[in-house]
């Protein structure tokens, strides 16, 4: 489980359950089923790898992020994620000649 109060940022510094600090990019958020994730990537590596994490709310009523544990629902989330993060990609400026193309 990582605990965070900061959502809006567009940088976020988790702590792991050892207490370790990292920083992640957020690129995207989404609302499936009632339930709001956020994608993030390491601030400090290239790749195009990325870590989805669910918005809990714990007994305190406070938000925090926790990893998603049923692999179906993971797997449709992270489905949902692909399809608007590639679409976002694919479509933002490509130099082709569709109608979708921010030119």
């Amino acid at each position: 489980m990582v605990e965070n109060n900061e959502f809006e940022a567009d940088i976020l510094t988790l702590t792991d359950e050892d207490g370790v600090e990292k920083d992640f990019a957020v690129i995207g958020d989404l609302e499936i089923d009632g339930n709001n994730y956020l994608a993030l990537v390491p601030n400090d590596e290239e790749g195009d790898e990325f870590v989805i994490l669910k918005i809990a709310v714990d007994e305190d009523g406070n938000e925090m992020l926790v990893t998603i544990d049923d692999d179906d629902e993971f797997d449709k989330v992270a489905d949902a994620f692909e399809d608007e993060l590639m679409e976002e990609f694919d479509h933002d400026g490509c130099g082709c000649d569709c109608d979708h193309c921010e030119k």
